[in-house]
């Protein structure tokens, strides 16, 4: 009998885990299918790409890391290292295909972080969350975590 329940029961987790996963295949569907997200593919395309405005965007990468590292390791930036920082920056900004590809990833990272929080939070509470549950900050309960 202990094999039965023991079948039953994997059964009943099999069925659950292929009820989820046919759930998250429809909300991913439904975030492919959405116009946003194909605008934000196509941006996101268009710079993988175009190798000119990937070296430039990583130039940027680079020198940032650099002037970041230096700075952790308590020395002072000059004048001219924040200038060409800056420069290649502002040049990144003013290229319309990386200003696209930045924004493109800056609101698929939203969707995506919006989707976390509601799946953690509905981990933690057990139940789903409500917009207040979302909403970050202190509530002025000793319960909620934020204490």
């Amino acid at each position: 009998m202990s094999a039965t329940n023991a079948t039953g029961t994997a059964e009943r987790g099999t069925a659950q885990q292929d009820s989820i996963e046919s759930k998250t295949l429809e909300l991913c569907q439904t975030i492919l299918e959405e116009p946003n997200f194909q605008e934000h593919r196509k941006r996101i395309d268009a710079f993988m790409a175009d190798q000119d405005a990937k070296a430039q965007y990583q130039t940027v990468v680079e020198k940032g890391e650099a002037l970041n590292h230096k700075q952790q390791m308590g020395q002072s930036l000059s004048d001219e290292e924040i200038q060409d920082f800056e420069q290649h920056r502002q040049a990144l900004d003013e290229n319309p295909v990386t200003r696209d590809f930045l924004q493109a990833q800056r609101e698929m990272q939203q969707v995506q972080q919006s989707i976390n929080q509601y799946l953690s939070k509905t981990f933690e509470l057990g139940r789903l969350p409500t917009q207040d549950d979302l909403s970050g900050g202190c509530c002025g309960e000793s319960g909620c975590g934020c204490h």
